[in-house]
């Protein structure tokens, strides 16, 4: 087992910042949920999420409790109403989601607003090049990732009642508007390489305006895989979904094949994983699109995305409103990741 696959698999005892009324999340539950009977064991999920998420298992069924963490937020972040919403939204449509029960508003019960779905039994995988599998189940993963992300942007928004689940067109130019922001509020030395991907990248955006629902964080470690099958049974981690561009979504599942990816060093024909022309192909024959122009512009997109990210916590850490143990870590990253994205733009003749 990978040291990934160790740390952040399964479950532990509710962490002391995170713990919850049990009593009063039971009778919520016995409440508003539909056949809720016994009392209820509670866990926590050690896997990365922003939002704490709690196993529950009462009256021999098991649940999933998503709830805000406590504390001063960002108004539009850990959004479990939106995720509540999407997932709602996306029962029967063949994209494979938890079923919901309930979603509670009401800040008297748990401290912040939580929602409860279905427990989906099966495997998260935290080692992207799956380690432990056969050649011929990794491929069949990375296959029914595929085929999942293109039914999701096959389907029609405005149908399923989320036509104001963000706003149509222009995608890209606001994600780069948005991070850029970001990243210069987070920074008083901006370096170089920023400066200039800041300026060459929404000059320079593909041509093509689609709109679908994406997931914005599509990666395998936010799908739970069969317990014996290589195939999804359930997305997760819906908290950053929009309208956008579906590129913006197929591209970032694509980073580990690219220059600063976990695929970088690795035979990826040897190990049975599909190669990114492989899975471009099966992308591009699903949502019946000809071709990907110019895949190593939305790289670059992806890659400054990723060093705004990080320089954004490195300025909560500054603010003191983040933990400032992984600092030096995160600091050290942002200039490779900008290094790599302006290397793009200048193959592309910025």
């Amino acid at each position: 087992m990978g040291e990934r696959q160790e740390i952040f698999s399964g479950t532990e005892p509710v962490r002391e910042r995170h713990k919850i009324d049990r009593a009063r999340l039971e009778d919520w539950m016995r409440a508003n949920i539909d056949g809720f009977r016994g009392s209820l064991d509670l866990a926590q999920f050690k896997g990365g999420q922003s939002n704490p998420t709690y196993r529950i298992e009462a009256g021999g069924t098991r649940y999933v409790v998503r709830r805000k963490p406590p504390g001063q937020l960002l108004p539009s972040a850990h959004a479990v109403d939106r995720e509540y919403r999407v997932l709602s939204a996306l029962q029967g449509t063949g994209v494979p989601v938890p079923r919901t029960y309930a979603l509670c508003t009401d800040e008297s019960v748990l401290g912040t607003w939580f929602y409860v779905m279905e427990c989906v039994e099966g495997r998260v995988f935290w080692e992207p090049h799956l380690p432990d599998l056969s050649r011929r189940e990794r491929f069949a993963i990375y296959d029914s990732m595929c085929e999942v992300l293109a039914k999701l942007h096959s389907l029609d928004y405005k149908k399923l009642g989320l036509a104001d689940f963000g706003r149509p067109g222009n995608y890209f130019a606001r994600q780069i508007s948005r991070w850029s922001k970001q990243y210069y509020a987070s920074t008083e030395a901006p370096l170089a390489h920023m400066d200039a991907l800041a300026e060459w990248l929404p000059r320079t955006i593909p041509p093509g305006d689609d709109t679908s629902i994406i997931h914005g964080d599509f990666k395998l470690d936010n799908t739970i895989v069969h317990p014996t099958e290589p195939r999804i049974v359930a997305v997760l981690d819906w908290e950053i979904s929009t309208l956008g561009h579906p590129l913006g979504d197929f591209t970032y599942l694509c980073m580990p094949w690219c220059e600063l990816g976990s695929f970088r060093s690795l035979d990826v024909a040897a190990l049975g994983l599909p190669t990114r022309a492989e899975l471009t192909a099966a992308y591009c024959r699903r949502v019946g699109r000809a071709g990907i122009e110019s895949p190593a512009w939305y790289e670059a997109f992806h890659l400054f995305r990723s060093a705004c990210i990080l320089q954004g916590i490195l300025g909560r850490v500054r603010d003191g409103t983040a933990s400032s143990e992984h600092a030096t870590e995160l600091a050290n990253g942002i200039g490779p990741l900008a290094a790599a994205a302006w290397g793009i733009a200048k193959s592309l003749g910025a």
